[in-house]
């Protein structure tokens, strides 16, 4: 496994360069020099069978990792129990997909607070997800790691703290950490080279090395007001965080090998590509002084 950077979804270039179909967006990030390519079920799983198998061929061709993006409406938190079980049905659609495309990880949002205190939030999430788990398990998707998200609005479960304690539950779950959204809901909290090694610090003491080492991760500067997340940016946003660079330095500085996927409004691709070239010059850097 090596470090990998793609993008969340087609950017505006993909359409803009004549393609029509996500079949074709490994060959097209690949131009790019880029290695990885996160599949987006954010409104439902309506991949076909065939389509779905055309990506991981093109995905394999290509040297693309791919990974898949739950529906954004299930609900691991929800105080009424059969929506909250009710999502195991999602989680089995995106497994089926990612079988047959070549994916590992399947990214999730854990949920909302509604009118919970953040301690029953979480418990029912972890509940959830318990379920979830050996569902998934009886269905043949073992494989197939899961990724709670950090998100990042307030009155939403998913701090770093509360995904730590969800992937807590079992060594198959890989956090996701949005630094974008940690940055948002932690009121522009990375900013330095030691507000990440305290991220990461946290982690380690956590889920352990080996789990913290190949985490999943997106990056994007996101606009942020008192209850957290607004809205997506991109890289050519000056206001808003976070800054890749100090990131790029921890990750070459502790040899991490994540997937780190760009969810930039519209430059995804080119601002993925942008953090590739970012860290091969602290890794160069590195390598010389050494």
């Amino acid at each position: 496994m090596s470090i990998a950077f793609g993008p969340a979804g087609n950017a505006d270039s993909f359409s803009a360069a004549g393609y029509k179909s996500s079949k074709d967006a490994p060959k097209f990030l690949s131009d790019m020099g880029l290695n990885a390519y996160e599949y987006q079920c954010g409104n439902g799983v309506t991949v076909k069978e065939q389509g779905a198998r055309s990506i991981g061929e093109n995905a394999r061709r290509f040297g693309v990792r791919l990974s898949i993006h739950a529906p954004y409406y299930i609900s691991m938190s929800g105080e009424e129990e059969s929506k909250r079980l009710g999502s195991l049905k999602y989680f089995l659609q995106c497994g089926e997909a990612a079988r047959w495309m070549g994916a590992d990880r399947i990214v999730f949002h854990p949920g909302g607070l509604g009118k919970s205190t953040r301690d029953e939030a979480l418990a029912r999430s972890k509940d959830t997800l318990s379920y979830v788990i050996r569902e998934m398990d009886a269905a043949g998707f073992s494989d197939v790691a899961l990724c709670p998200e950090v998100m990042g609005k307030i009155n939403q479960v998913g701090t770093l703290e509360e995904v730590l304690d969800m992937c807590l539950l079992d060594e198959r779950l890989i956090p996701c950490v949005d630094f974008g959204h940690l940055n948002a809901r932690t009121m522009g909290s990375l900013a330095a080279k030691e507000d990440f090694e305290k991220v990461f610090d946290i982690m380690e003491n956590a889920i352990g090395h080996e789990r913290t080492r190949r985490f999943h991760a997106h990056f994007s500067k996101i606009q942020y007001g008192k209850g957290g997340e607004i809205r997506h940016l991109t890289f050519r946003d000056e206001v808003f965080g976070p800054s890749f660079e100090p990131l790029a330095e921890v990750l070459a500085g502790r040899g991490y090998e994540p997937t780190i996927i760009c969810e930039s409004s519209g430059t995804q691709a080119e601002d993925a590509a942008e953090m590739m070239r970012i860290y091969g010059e602290k890794i160069s850097g590195i390598k010389s002084v050494s």
